[in-house]
């Protein structure tokens, strides 16, 4: 999962992620019922930022900032229907 932020993509960290989150993202994205919320960088990891960590939807915008103790193998994706 990445977050196109002041024009650079960046990742989400998988601390604290869980199938709610999932749910949320798919259901703002209008891609149905999330299916799964993986970690691990299962989708592969990414290069640059990582805008979110300990992740809390609801208070995205005080949340956007690089954070450097979440390592690129740490990023969240998921599975939406």
């Amino acid at each position: 999962l990445e977050v196109y932020h002041n024009a650079v993509w960046g990742s989400v960290c998988d601390d604290q992620w869980d199938i709610s989150d999932a749910q949320v993202v798919c259901r703002q994205l209008g891609c149905g019922a999330a299916l799964s919320a993986d970690g691990n960088s299962v989708f592969g990891a990414g290069e640059d930022v990582v805008w979110l960590n300990r992740i809390h939807l609801w208070d995205c915008p005080l949340s956007l900032k690089n954070h450097t103790d979440c390592s690129h193998k740490e990023h969240a994706g998921l599975t939406c229907a």
